[in-house]
């Protein structure tokens, strides 16, 4: 092989390399945005127990936070990924702006749980404040618990007194709708992964003459003007989005409080994997198996260990072959948890100082 057949194979493997991550990103972003609209489909489907189709129509935007953790005993740690959807001066949806949620509550807590986290925003002011930086609620904008039910605004005040209502569905123990202190702050790299290839921008502005809405996104906006009671709005007239100017802030920080957060993510993560292999054959449990460290005590994996398991549950998610895998909770519960855990440890090493190193190269033994 001359030394020009070799550079230019390293080449095309790189280039493919890069590709294959671009996928796998682009992956998780429509996977959250199609879990959003499951949020919004299970919260709505009982009238009775879901959100006021008034406030809907009356709101500016709305966040939804598939699978957000909640987790600690005595003291809690929240981090999700989510969407947040806008009007427009004509009151039609815009396509889904990726989002970030993280924050500590006090209190007892019984465990990690998965929760789906609503958040309705019934002000402009509100919906700029998120747009133009890291945005603290209960600080930047009064929130309360919403109302539930078709008649709930009867018994309601929806005068607007609070700017955000707030929703949250557990799976679990964990209950609660208070979300006051928790930050949330637009993903500027999710959109642009999610973006990279439809003729949008990274916030979703129509970039070519002929731009290409996602079909996650589609049916996230669909289903939100149904459920808003507001005019419908057709997928490929929705890619004209002009959205506000924007600060590009650097990726949140999970709030972490001492080891009890990221050992509870570990075992709620171990206790999830476990159930996942239950149903799998060998060669998969082999394949979506994690570090030995997360099924015991002791010291955390090394999160650019983990790294490599998400890029595997990535390449699975991103694959329509396997959608009777991926489209089970229990899959998408694991790989939320090892995202969350993951970067839970990525923060706790910046906080204490460390470097995140990969295992040493392996040395040849001494020669005698």
């Amino acid at each position: 092989m001359t030394r020009h057949t070799s550079v230019a194979l390293a080449a095309l493997t790189l280039s493919l390399l890069t590709v294959h991550s671009a996928l796998a990103q682009q992956s998780r972003e429509d996977m959250i945005v199609r879990q959003a609209t499951g949020v919004l489909n299970e919260v709505m489907a009982i009238p009775a127990s879901g959100i006021p189709h008034s406030m809907l129509a009356k709101a500016e935007g709305v966040v939804v936070i598939p699978n957000m953790i909640k987790g600690g005993f005595v003291i809690g740690v929240r981090h999700g990924r989510g969407v947040v959807m806008i009007r427009d001066e004509n009151r039609a949806w815009q396509p889904p702006q990726f989002v970030t949620m993280t924050g500590g509550s006090v209190g007892w807590q019984a465990g990690i749980q998965a929760t789906d986290v609503v958040l309705v925003f019934m002000t402009r002011n509100s919906v700029q404040g998120l747009l133009t930086g890291k945005f603290t609620i209960g600080v930047d904008a009064a929130a309360a618990a919403g109302p539930v039910g078709r008649n709930a605004s009867a018994g309601t005040d929806l005068s607007l007194k609070s700017e955000i209502y707030s929703y949250s569905r557990s799976r679990g123990l964990f209950v609660g709708a208070s979300v006051d202190g928790s930050s949330l702050q637009i993903d500027p790299a999710a959109n642009r992964n999610y973006y990279a290839s439809t003729g949008l921008t990274p916030t979703g502005q129509q970039a070519t003459n002929t731009p290409v809405l996602p079909a996650s996104a589609a049916e996230l906006l669909t289903t939100l003007t149904k459920y808003s009671d507001n005019m419908r709005v057709e997928p490929q007239q929705v890619g004209a989005y002009e959205a506000p100017q924007q600060t590009v802030q650097p990726a949140p920080t999970v709030v972490q409080h001492g080891s009890i957060s990221v050992d509870q993510l570990r075992m709620e993560l171990a206790a999830a994997s476990n159930r996942l292999g239950s149903m799998l054959d060998d060669q998969w449990k082999a394949y979506l198996g994690l570090p030995k460290q997360i099924y015991e005590q002791g010291p955390h994996p090394n999160p650019q260990i983990l790294q490599a398991c998400i890029a595997r549950y990535d390449q699975v998610a991103g694959n329509a072959n396997y959608a009777q895998l991926t489209q089970r909770p229990d899959f998408q519960h694991v790989h939320g948890l090892l995202i969350t855990y993951t970067d839970a440890l990525s923060a706790m090493a910046a906080e204490n100082g460390a470097i995140n190193l990969p295992p040493p190269p392996v040395q040849a033994a001494a020669q005698p």
